[in-house]
């Protein structure tokens, strides 16, 4: 029998609510501030009604204090997938009112794509977007590649956060206490924000020949989507705009960097370093990323779309970082990358459906999911091979020994079992269209691994049940669906329960 969730319950639940949307509140003074500097009082008008819409419901969320505060792991996992929901839906008020967008779902979609470093995107006219606009798009990556819950965690105290933490799709405590990870997290972030901006802009400015307050601007744009592996661009051209091999290396280094865990930036900052390699997850990506990039040039090569081996190798290189990263700037019109068929279509897509590493900025299957299955076959396949009796080890490393226990593996499978369904699930929809199956699935894994490179399905003309499944695969892959499953089953014991 469901038990019905109480009053206590709803009342944990709406605490923990108003928390994070106290912390959007607080954020959203940013992109209102830009306003003010810019003078563009239309979006200052309705930057105004979005804070006060999250500040409203914060302060009601936290009318509500529960006896206990301390979440278990369903509230957690509840709130995570409801601020997933929530945050989008109000953060896209700007947007609406900008006159940018064909509609309020077309605006909900692209903050939806911000906020889980999609990168999709039904924007119009993005070109002659207000600055204050362009910023709140890619602010939105920022606090959904750190984590919004990550940031509640810093600010507030109280307990949950373990579940929050895990519902955000965070596999690994990297430090003793889940805030003490959750500030290393953000001093990561912070430390990468001046250095990326500083590098980016000085490219800009003396490479590129923009003025400073410019360079500043996509510099600073540039580095929300690259290190948090989102996908926006300033410009609708994206990283094509600047034509500029030295600024695409350098994003490039940034892209790498947000696909990395946050485990493996704190061996390297504080060591040690040496075992790095002896990983399973690093080993398992940079296996992965080696065999999709000569997939991808092969495809290339074969299909003669470049005819030099500069084009080749910039263009090939750059994408399938830019896939396999999961963040989604491109180099070449989306039109051009339609054409990429055969080998190449193959390593995109799966450098994309793979995507980066467990606790990173990035979407996808993730490496270290990859390389337990991987392992997990083989010690079966190995126990076939064997006599009976044979004993086949199922330690692997991954920052010490551990044990590959039947747990472990059957988690890890079913994890990337429901990726694959995600992705088929958008991939039928778009057949259901008419769209071509190269398209379709391209466009689907983009959605679902949080990618955002797109080969021209996604335009504000598609069909409305496609943008809502795009939405759902961009919220139920970035939360990893445990969060998903939690709150449909809440929302059933709720409605059924007894």
């Amino acid at each position: 029998m469901l038990i019905k969730p109480d009053r206590e319950d709803l009342r944990i639940v709406a605490f923990a609510l108003g928390r994070i949307f106290t912390v959007i509140a607080a954020a959203s003074l940013l992109p209102l501030g830009w306003a003010v500097l810019g003078r563009e009082w239309h979006p200052f008008a309705s930057f105004l009604l979005m804070i006060g819409t999250f500040a409203f419901l914060g302060q009601l969320g936290l009318r509500y204090r529960p006896s206990d505060e301390r979440l278990d792991w369903s509230h957690g996992m509840v709130v995570v997938a409801l601020t997933w929901l929530a945050v989008p839906t109000i953060g896209s008020i700007p947007f609406i009112f900008s006159g940018h967008y064909g509609g309020p779902v077309d605006a909900i979609f692209d903050a939806m794509s911000g906020l889980t470093t999609t990168g999709l995107a039904l924007v119009q006219d993005l070109d002659h977007m207000a600055p204050s606009l362009n910023f709140w798009r890619h602010l939105l990556h920022f606090l959904g590649g750190q984590g919004i819950v990550i940031a509640a965690l810093v600010l507030f105290a109280g307990g949950g956060g373990l579940t929050l933490y895990y519902g955000e799709a965070r596999d690994e405590r990297i430090l003793p206490s889940v805030r003490s990870t959750a500030r290393f997290i953000w001093a990561v972030a912070l430390v990468h924000l001046v250095a990326g901006v500083l590098v980016l802009g000085v490219i800009a400015h003396q490479v590129l020949g923009f003025e400073w307050k410019r360079a500043f601007f996509h510099a600073l744009m540039v580095f929300f989507a690259a290190f948090d592996t989102g996908g926006f661009a300033p410009q609708s051209t994206s990283l094509g705009y600047y034509h500029s091999g030295i600024f695409e290396f350098a994003a490039t280094v940034l892209m790498i960097a947000g696909a990395m865990s946050f485990g493996l930036h704190y061996a390297l900052w504080r060591g040690p370093r040496r075992a790095l390699f002896k990983n399973l997850e690093t080993r398992t990506i940079l296996t992965t990323f080696t065999f999709t990039m000569v997939l991808t040039m092969v495809g290339l090569g074969v299909a003669g779309i470049y005819t030099s081996v500069q084009g080749l190798t910039r263009q090939g290189f750059f994408q399938i970082v830019s896939a396999h990263s999961g963040t989604g700037f491109a180099t070449i019109p989306s039109s051009e990358l339609a054409t990429w068929g055969g080998l190449a279509f193959a390593g995109m897509t799966v450098a994309m459906a793979l995507g980066g590493m467990a606790s990173s900025t990035a979407g996808g299957i993730k490496a270290l999911r990859i390389g337990l299955t991987v392992k997990a076959v083989a010690n079966q396949t190995k126990q076939l091979l064997l006599p009976e009796g044979a004993v086949v080890s199922t330690q692997y490393f991954q920052s010490g020994r551990k044990r590959l226990t039947p747990e472990l593996a059957q988690s890890a499978m079913t994890v990337a079992l429901l990726y694959v369904a995600l992705f088929l699930l958008g991939t039928g929809v778009a057949l259901g269209y008419g769209y071509g199956v190269q398209e379709a699935l391209f466009e689907s894994v983009s959605a679902g691994a949080s990618v955002g490179l797109s080969v021209g399905v996604t335009e504000p003309s598609m069909p409305m049940l496609l943008k809502l499944t795009y939405m759902f695969q961009m919220w139920a892959g970035r939360l990893e669906f445990v969060a998903v499953f939690a709150l449909l089953g809440f929302i059933y014991a709720w409605v059924r329960g007894k």
